[in-house]
């Protein structure tokens, strides 16, 4: 989940460009840019705390509400057709890691 979230977020900074191609062009790019900092954020910190023998519960709750959090705006904004269903397929990836930690894996 902590590379998902770092590539995801490494992504619009590193390179605009691309990233508008595949999801669409962006009118406030600082938002995106943004939104991608605090998501290589979440996955640093996700990185430092699955490093530790017995993951803090901290680690474990900011995992399941980030990837909550992405899935439901995905959802959401592809269903009123702001952004591109592309998102789709981010939200899957979200909700199954939503799943893979309230299962425990």
């Amino acid at each position: 989940m902590a590379a998902y979230y770092i590539v995801s977020g490494v992504w619009p900074l590193a390179h605009m460009r691309s990233f508008e191609a595949v999801t669409g062009p962006k009118a406030d790019k600082w938002l995106v840019k943004t939104v991608g900092a605090l998501a290589l954020a979440n996955g640093v910190a996700l990185a430092f705390g699955a490093r530790r023998d017995a993951i803090a519960l901290e680690t474990i709750v900011l995992a399941a509400c980030s990837a909550t959090a992405f899935a439901a705006i995905d959802l959401v904004y592809v269903s009123r057709g702001t952004i591109r269903p592309v998102y789709l397929a981010d939200a899957a990836v979200e909700l199954a890691l939503a799943a893979a930690i309230i299962a425990g894996d």
